[in-house]
């Protein structure tokens, strides 16, 4: 009986199989100073999750059509144990030829799997996790990423992989692969596992803006398909966090990930989880520190904002995190925060405004009265605001005696005319909001101006006193010379 079976099997599929290893086998591993991806050795195509002996006695050359349909997805692992072997890339005129026959078995594999297939089975799972890890998974180079720190003025060009013809089809079969109705999630999440997933997260540091798009599309559906994963992805992709900000200070992957908790945080149920409340505090509000903020920035406002939205009551703490984080001397982030402010005032109701008001306008006060024209202009941009205006006009009484001094100070001596322009019409707007209050504290301004001047002028005399009594004095020996100080005022 075991003859007959044997019998049945072509000898040339057995042997174009075997042909087809022993070149997975040499195949050369992709790596050099130029690429952003390195395989130390590509020989490695055998794992204890990814059996290698399924499809065996099926010629791969094979086209779909050309099959019985009981024989599909035999094929349709030979053509993926094919695509395990892994190319050089940084010689485009090496295996030229086997490039151009994996590339073309790569096209034949997605149109087979977006044409609707027969439901995948176990082997077939195997073998494309098995295809996809070998083709996808690699380490970067340690000089790739101990480059210099990136940032919001970082000029640099991304480094593009020059496999990227294959790595896109790869990525492309993937994504139809587990978006695919034939694929049933609780078979697959066998092989799409932790590991799985972890080494994905990996890649989002690749220099190839190419490459992230395709991982953030590709994760964002496993999230969605595997419910059971969902926790994990979560929690790791915290973890990248983390580590970004209290070790590495460099990932290239920052806004991908915070676009696809964009779209997860909309999915919350309320009201949030202890969980997700954790992940806003200890994850997005320190996000802000780093000096690469700029890069991630829309993404991370939009998360906060989304979390807001969920539950409004988080405002005050949110802002409260942003105070704490407060770039004071990067005026190019203050911009940045500002804008952020801006939107969480416009979703802020007025329980929470009261909170964290009085410090909230003390240090929009100081961005008022800074010598950088942009982070004035963008904090006196905050009166074009309705919302904004109305929260003020409610709390007069408390805000107009906290913004006054600041907006005094610009009206008497700013440099920038534009900056001065826009101070005196919230000026005006302040004024027609309370005038006896404005008056008030205008008088109060008066008397405390006042009140320093006199006091520095005393302090003056002082010292032209001291001076004067030690000049007198003859310097003997080691004693020590008085020197007249240097008048300094720190208001912010």
């Amino acid at each position: 009986m075991l003859k007959q079976i044997l019998s049945r099997l072509p000898r040339k599929a057995l042997k174009a199989e075997a042909g087809d290893l022993g070149r997975a086998d040499a195949g050369t591993p992709r790596s050099g100073g130029g690429s952003p991806g390195s395989r130390p050795n590509s020989a490695k195509k055998t794992s204890l999750v990814f059996p290698t002996n399924a499809g065996v006695g099926v010629e791969p050359s094979a086209a779909f059509k050309d099959v019985p349909i009981s024989e599909k997805l035999n094929l349709f692992v030979s053509k993926l144990n094919l695509c395990c072997t892994v190319f050089d890339f940084d010689d485009p005129s090496r295996n030229s030829t086997e490039k151009d026959v994996k590339r073309q078995t790569l096209i034949e594999l997605v149109d087979f799997v977006a044409s609707g297939p027969p439901r995948f089975t176990e082997p077939v799972i195997s073998a494309m996790c098995k295809m996809c890890a070998t083709n996808l998974f690699r380490v970067f180079p340690p000089n790739y990423r101990s480059s210099s720190l990136g940032g919001e003025n970082d000029d640099d060009e991304p480094t593009f992989d020059p496999a990227w013809p294959h790595l896109q089809l790869v990525y492309d079969l993937l994504l139809k692969f587990v978006t695919s109705s034939c694929l049933d999630a609780k078979l697959a999440k066998k092989y799409i596992d932790h590991s799985f997933i972890l080494k994905l997260l990996d890649l989002f540091d690749t220099e190839d803006p190419r490459e992230r798009e395709w991982l953030k599309t590709v994760l964002h559906r496993i999230y969605g398909k595997f419910m059971v994963h969902r926790p994990f992805i979560r929690k790791s992709i915290s973890n990248v966090f983390y580590r970004f900000m209290f070790e590495a200070e460099r990932n290239n992957g920052i806004a991908e990930m915070l676009e696809i908790f964009g779209s997860v945080i909309s999915g919350f149920a309320l009201p949030l989880k202890e969980e997700h409340k954790i992940f806003l505090f200890r994850a997005l509000i320190p996000l802000h520190k780093p000096k690469s903020v700029g890069v991630y920035f829309q993404q991370l406002s939009y998360c906060v904002t989304q979390f807001i939205e969920k539950e409004p009551k988080l405002a005050s703490s949110v802002i409260k995190g942003l105070l704490r984080f407060w770039p004071i001397t990067n005026s190019q982030k203050e911009v940045l925060f500002l804008g952020e402010l801006e939107e969480i005032l416009e979703a802020i109701n007025m329980v929470e405004f009261q909170k964290i008001m009085v410090p909230l306008f003390w240090r929009i006060g100081c961005c008022i009265n800074s010598f950088h024209f942009q982070v004035a202009e963008r904090a006196l941009f905050l009166w074009n605001n309705d919302q904004i205006v109305n929260l003020i006009a409610h709390n007069r009484q408390v805000l107009i005696p906290v913004l006054f001094p600041a907006i005094e100070r610009n009206a008497q001596s700013h440099w920038n005319q534009a900056v001065l322009n826009l101070t005196l019409n919230v000026r005006n707007m302040l004024l027609e909001m309370d005038d006896d209050l404005f008056l008030a504290c205008h008088d109060q301004f008066k008397e405390e101006d006042n009140r320093i001047s006199q006091e520095a002028k005393r302090r003056k005399e002082k010292w032209e006193h001291l001076e004067k009594e030690a000049s007198l004095q003859p310097v003997t020996g080691n004693t020590a010379v008085l020197v007249t100080p240097l008048a300094t005022s720190i208001t912010c």
